[in-house]
C-alpha cells in the first residue's frame, strides 16, 4: 500500500486573525456548493485578475508556503504550508494573492506565484480505507496498487469519472469521487 508522506504542518492563526478572516468573507467559497463541494457552473465567474476561472483547483508550488489572513505579507500568517504539490481551491484573486482553500476547509490568502497550474489530488476514502489503483479505468480491470488516503497524486486527465494519475512510485486510474483537487464530473486533458 502506498502511504502518504508526512502531514501538512499548519501554525494555528490567533484571535485577531479570525475577525480579519471574517472580515475578508472568508467563511464561504463561492461558486461551491455547500454540501458536495462542486462547482456550480451557473456560479462560475472569471477571476479579475488572471481572467481565468474562479472558483479553480491549482496545486502548491514550493515545499513551504505562508497562508496569510489577508491579502498582502503585512498580514498575520495563519498556516504554513510544507508540502508541494498539495491542491488547493482558488476562490478569490486580488491583486497578486490568491485566496485559497485547502481540503481540511481552511482559507486564507497566498502569493500567487507559490501556487502552480498543475493539477494534484489528495486520495479521500470512507472509512479510511485504502483505495485502488486501476491499471485501466474501469473496476475490472488489474488493481496495481492502494493508495492511502493523504496520498497526493498528480492528475495526468480525467474524463468525469475516473482520473490518470501519478505519484512517487505509482501510476494508473482512480475513481475521481476518490480525489479531493478535481470537481464531481470534471474533464481534464
Amino acid at each position: 500500500m502506498i502511504s502518504p508522506a508526512a502531514p501538512t504542518k499548519k501554525l494555528r492563526c490567533n484571535a485577531i486573525a479570525a475577525v480579519v478572516l471574517a472580515a475578508f468573507g472568508l467563511c464561504a467559497s463561492p461558486g461551491v456548493h455547500p454540501k458536495t463541494g462542486a462547482a456550480q457552473a451557473s456560479d462560475l465567474a472569471t477571476g479579475s485578475v488572471s481572467g481565468l476561472p474562479v472558483p479553480r483547483f491549482v496545486s502548491i508550488k514550493a515545499s513551504k508556503v505562508n497562508m496569510h489572513v489577508g491579502p498582502g505579507k503585512q498580514y498575520d500568517v495563519s498556516w504554513l504550508y510544507q508540502r508541494a504539490g498539495l491542491p488547493v481551491e482558488i476562490t478569490a484573486e486580488y491583486e497578486n494573492w490568491r485566496r485559497v482553500r485547502d481540503g481540511d476547509g481552511t482559507e486564507g490568502w497566498m502569493y500567487h506565484s507559490m501556487l502552480s497550474g498543475r493539477r494534484s489530488g489528495v486520495v479521500i476514502a470512507k472509512n479510511d480505507a485504502p483505495v485502488p489503483l486501476y491499471d485501466s479505468e474501469s473496476r475490472t480491470s488489474a488493481i496495481d496498487a492502494k493508495l492511502a488516503p493523504g496520498v497526493i497524486a498528480m492528475v495526468k486527465s480525467c474524463n468525469g469519472a475516473w482520473c490518470r494519475v501519478t505519484g512517487d512510485g505509482f501510476e494508473g486510474w482512480v475513481e475521481q469521487s476518490h480525489l479531493w483537487g478535481v470537481y464531481p464530473g470534471e474533464k481534464i486533458n
